[in-house]
């Protein structure tokens, strides 16, 4: 089977080359353009969530091997959360390969943190149906590079950096407000301030009103990094 001159540059960008393309196209196929003869890839997003899983979990314990469950738990959380599978989709543009409806598109799909989470997963998943688990393993290992070894640090999110430092400093927890929704329902965009105690505050706009406080809060430290 032919595939389009898009996808057979990402199949390059991804470092590997299907034996079978279709599970490549239905990888990459958003289920906004789904269709009886089309399969979409969120059943491949099931499968990939549970490869990446393995496959994080058995390297942090190649990586720590004295760390016990309660440290290495949150360092698994901060690897395989939605939010870093959009990263490492973003790092190999999967954006500019996916198929689409045209509303999906114009409302910026491309771009979306979720999209692009589960077509990381379902692209894991594909390899892992076309090469079996050791080509995922690689694949997962080489994407996900030095994240595997500063797990440690990205495991406390940035709301939880944020709360670490306000309590060492006698404050109670910084406060969430939600500013404003606007957007469409398919595409929706969630205003949030974070704020502590003592009146420093930063505000950030994301897809959902979990990143939108996570930005904020980096936003946040960010500033008082530099007072």
């Amino acid at each position: 089977m032919k595939i389009s001159s898009e996808l057979a540059d990402f199949s390059k960008r991804l470092g590997y080359k299907f034996k079978e393309p279709e599970l490549l196209i239905q990888a990459m196929t958003h289920s906004s353009l789904s269709s009886a003869s089309r399969q979409d890839n969120q059943r491949l997003e099931f499968l990939g969530d549970r490869v990446l899983g393995l496959v994080i979990a058995q390297a942090l314990l190649d990586h720590d091997t004295k760390a016990p469950e309660g440290t290495l738990a949150p360092r698994y959380n901060a690897l395989v959360r939605k939010e870093t599978c959009a990263e490492v989709a973003q790092q190999i543009d999967i954006g500019a390969a996916l198929k689409m409806g045209r509303s999906e598109m114009l409302s910026g799909g491309r771009r979306k943190q979720a999209i692009l989470g589960d077509a990381m997963e379902a692209v894991i998943a594909a390899v892992y149906r076309d090469g079996g688990f050791d080509a995922a393993r690689t694949l997962i290992l080489a994407l996900w590079g030095n994240r595997i070894a500063n797990a440690e640090e990205d495991a406390r999110d940035s709301k939880t950096r944020l709360q670490e430092w306000a309590q060492a400093r006698g404050m109670p927890p910084p406060n969430y407000l939600d500013m404003s929704r606007t957007g469409p329902d398919h595409a929706p965009q969630f205003e949030v301030q974070a704020k502590i105690a003592n009146g420093k505050a930063a505000i950030a706009v994301a897809a959902s009103k979990r990143q939108a406080q996570q930005e904020a809060a980096t936003k946040l430290l960010l500033e008082l990094d530099n007072d």
